[in-house]
């Protein structure tokens, strides 16, 4: 238990070291779901993750509809029980979908068997999001016990669809403004500079996905017989792809940068900066080289966009060899955009570049895949901002700083938009807690620091709104550019 400088802090820890052991049973429960949103093959363990979170924010006293989208991926949206008609409303975003556990060898433990080793809980979604969801549910918890009610209006959207681009949520924004109306909308899923550095996240990339698709031959042909007549698929994709970076790092791609602003020196000077490159390469295992190498590491990563490969395949790829030219070969992208890049736009941009990259006899295709987002950016001076970075400060006997980052959530804007709220991005997340990865992971201490830094964090913002009127900076308009077709 930390040593508190506020007797308040100190009240919330007792409370949650009172339940501790029996809320980690229920978070490995939770974490037993193999919710994967990206394969329809889990619907059915998607849709029992979502029954089972409903029937615990119902025990909790809230108020819980569940959403149910085109897919396979419910929404689940609850409300406090007793709303105060004078105070302000919090709207808190999380999800309990996780991405896929590929390659399962790599698994130290089976990824839907929650193991507790090194004080960390290890399975798929330990920290991105069910670790973090389930820390908002123990603050709140603690607090509705600690004070006989929440000190303001409480709303929960945990969707089931954010790793797959969130599409069936999108899609009932405008069905659902009434019930999504906000003063504040806190997204509990970023992190924090390391375990010891407490920090808030002011601004996350845009991001858009593309599968690219490059067609030669009408069959699959013999290597021998047609090397050197027929021009090889994989080659002319692998020659296209090269041509979208220079010698730099840059991103080669006409018009790609025509919108993209610089921050400046003062709006730089309020961030953290700070860099650890053998730390780094140490823990990862490869320097950070990546992007325009003539910038910082983090001000590639914060503020330039980016264009990954995540990946290719075409061929035959199985135990020994299969000499062909095969038919087609193909390719996943991936755009991380800064504001003022629209995702549609930046799509047409690619793939008309692409296109014509093609060698004769080869065809390119592109296609822009659901859950493109733009970027999201901050006010550093609002009120939930100063609550937040107080609540951290209290939480880790340290000042809080802030940071931007590089990974994007796509519905962030435009559930900003629908309800009308100030936005705060947040959570205490660690770059090596391997999500996505195999043995994804999340600090057992963590879990209690999570869960202290949102219970004081409300009752915080709680307090500043009794003192002063709520904040008139809101989270900057971003125009939603919608589904993108076939290009």
């Amino acid at each position: 238990m930390n040593d508190s400088d506020t007797p308040q802090l100190t009240a919330l820890q007792k409370l949650y070291h009172t339940h501790r052991e029996a809320a980690l049973e229920e978070l490995k429960t939770f974490l037993k779901f193999s919710s994967i949103s990206a394969d329809s093959a889990f619907k059915d363990d998607v849709k029992d993750c979502s029954l089972w979170l409903q029937d615990y924010i119902s025990d909790m006293g809230f108020k819980v509809e569940i959403w149910e989208s085109e897919g396979h991926h419910p929404v689940i949206f609850a409300s406090s029980p007793d709303a105060l008609p004078s105070a302000p409303v919090l709207l808190i975003y999380n999800h309990y979908d996780v991405q896929p556990v590929d390659p399962l060898d790599l698994w130290i433990t089976p990824p839907f068997q929650p193991t507790e080793r090194d004080g960390a809980i290890y399975a798929r979604g330990a920290q991105d999001n069910k670790g973090q969801c389930f820390y908002v549910l123990q603050a709140l918890k603690i607090l509705k016990e600690q004070h006989g009610s929440l000190p303001i209006n409480i709303k929960l959207c945990i969707e089931g669809e954010e790793e797959c681009g969130s599409a069936g949520l999108f899609k009932l924004l405008s069905q659902k403004e009434p019930e999504l109306k906000a003063d504040y909308v806190a997204i509990v899923d970023l992190g924090i500079k390391s375990a010891t550095e407490p920090s808030l996240t002011l601004g996350i990339r845009g991001i858009l996905t593309m599968v690219v698709e490059v067609s030669g031959p009408k069959i699959d042909l013999h290597s021998g017989s047609h090397g050197g007549l027929c021009y090889n698929p994989i080659h002319a994709l692998v020659e296209i792809l090269a041509k979208t970076r220079d010698d730099t790092g840059k991103i080669t791609i006409p018009g790609f940068y025509e919108n993209v602003e610089n921050l400046s020196q003062s709006e730089k000077a309020k961030l953290s900066f700070a860099f650890d490159e053998d730390l780094y390469a140490a823990t990862f295992g490869s320097p950070a080289t990546g992007g325009e190498r003539q910038l910082p590491p983090l001000e590639r990563n914060w503020l330039r966009p980016a264009l990954e490969i995540n990946g290719i395949s075409g061929g035959y790829t199985g135990n020994g060899f299969k000499t062909v030219i095969p038919a087609k070969a193909s390719a996943k992208l991936s755009c991380r955009l800064v504001p003022n890049q629209v995702p549609k736009q930046i799509g047409t941009l690619i793939a008309t570049y692409l296109k014509g990259l093609a060698p004769p006899g080869i065809d390119v295709s592109v296609t822009v895949s659901p859950g493109s987002g733009p970027a999201v950016r901050t006010p550093i001076d609002s009120v939930i901002t100063n609550a937040f970075a107080e609540s951290f400060r209290e939480v880790y006997q340290k000042e809080c700083v802030f940071i931007y980052e590089g990974a994007s959530i796509p519905i962030a804007a435009a559930l900003a938009n629908t309800s009308k709220a100030e936005m705060i991005l947040l959570g205490v997340g660690l770059t090596d807690d391997a999500i996505h990865s195999p043995n994804e992971r999340f600090s057992i201490d963590r879990l209690e620091k999570g869960c202290m830094v949102i219970a004081r964090g409300i009752e915080l913002l709680a307090k500043a709104l009794e003192k002063a009127p709520k904040s008139q900076s809101k989270t900057e308009d971003i125009t939603l550019t919608g589904w993108v077709d076939d290009l």
